[in-house]
């Protein structure tokens, strides 16, 4: 979540005319994430989440997005539901963006991520591909292997001050890699794609709630594994810790199994999951937004996990057997 885009007291009072919620109390930006503003909204039936969808997130795509919260939310998943307005349409427009409110779930994001998070969340993750296999809605991974190279070509025409001569050649070669090795036929449907420890809310030892669908889209289940094994496994020092990876993994199996070969492509695609976010990083890096509420995150830590699943040889090093 992040701001970019500014709301004055008219434009908010008149896009809330749309709507049942009463009168806004307050609207405080939220200065967290890199894709969308986000906005606390307090109005007099209570707290919503605002969010305003930026250049990056293309219009086409938020039915897919709303639809699929809503798609989960009645599955029993513990998803944020989109707010309808008066004329049962959950997706208007505010400020000269694209705009929706969200139900506020209680609970919060994690600072200091325990194994036994680590186990909750691969539960949830796997009742998240279970009750979304049947959306009927599609939407491909436009952050997958095949955008990676323009993203990278778009990274090194980004660095007019050459900064980061010495980091593309290796990027470049494991691009190659990936290309020439990425599987083709592994258990596929609806997957996060984004699930960081900001995106989970835990209350009472349990997960309360999955927000931020704006990267969800049909791809390998294994993949959005190998997305949480680099969020959520790896130390502060860069160091992996085996622990956290076992209980994410057994707490996954608990829901839904893996197949042999989602297993034996694992470290593959945590390569690729080490990529795909070293890119998006190195490229907000180089293009930052001029008074945006929002720090670029520092790309360099996807290399160090990329070294390392390059040395992996198999999921042992995940934990698993």
């Amino acid at each position: 979540m992040a701001v970019y885009t500014e709301i004055s007291d008219d434009d908010l009072d008149r896009f809330l005319d749309q709507y049942n919620l009463g009168q806004a109390l307050s609207c405080k930006g939220i200065a967290e994430g890199v894709e969308n503003s986000n906005y606390l909204l307090h109005t007099d039936s209570g707290y919503f989440i605002l969010t305003l969808y930026e250049k990056r997130v293309k219009a086409e795509d938020l039915p897919f997005f709303l639809g699929l919260m809503e798609h989960l939310a009645a599955g029993g998943f513990m998803s944020p539901r989109p707010i309808a307005a008066k004329d049962g349409k959950s997706l208007k427009q505010v400020a000269g963006r694209p705009a929706a409110i969200i139900e506020f779930l209680d609970g919060r994001s994690i600072k200091r991520v325990m194994p036994q998070h680590c186990a909750l969340l691969g539960q949830a993750l796997a009742q998240l591909h279970t009750i979304g296999s049947d959306y009927s809605l599609q939407r491909m991974n436009t952050l997958s292997l095949s955008n990676w190279r323009p993203l990278y070509i778009a990274c090194q025409k980004s660095d007019n001050d050459r900064m980061n001569a010495q980091l593309f050649p290796e990027v470049e070669a494991e691009i190659s890699f990936l290309e020439n090795h990425w599987p083709d036929a592994l258990p596929r449907g609806v997957i996060h794609a984004d699930l960081f420890p900001d995106n989970i809310f835990f209350l009472n030892d349990r997960v309360s709630g999955v927000i931020d669908y704006y990267f969800a889209c049909n791809d390998f289940f294994a993949y959005d594994l190998a997305i949480c094994l680099n969020a959520w496994c790896f130390e502060n020092d860069g160091s992996f810790n085996i622990t956290k990876a076992r209980k994410l993994l057994n707490g996954y199996r608990e829901v839904r199994d893996f197949s042999k070969e989602e297993l034996d492509f694992l470290p593959l695609l945590c390569r690729g999951a080490a990529v795909r976010f070293l890119l998006t990083r190195l490229y907000d890096w180089l293009n930052q937004v001029e008074g945006a509420l929002v720090k670029p995150k520092d790309p360099l830590e996807y290399l160090k996990k990329l070294q390392f699943h390059q040395a992996v040889k198999n999921v042992a090093a995940y934990g698993l057997d």
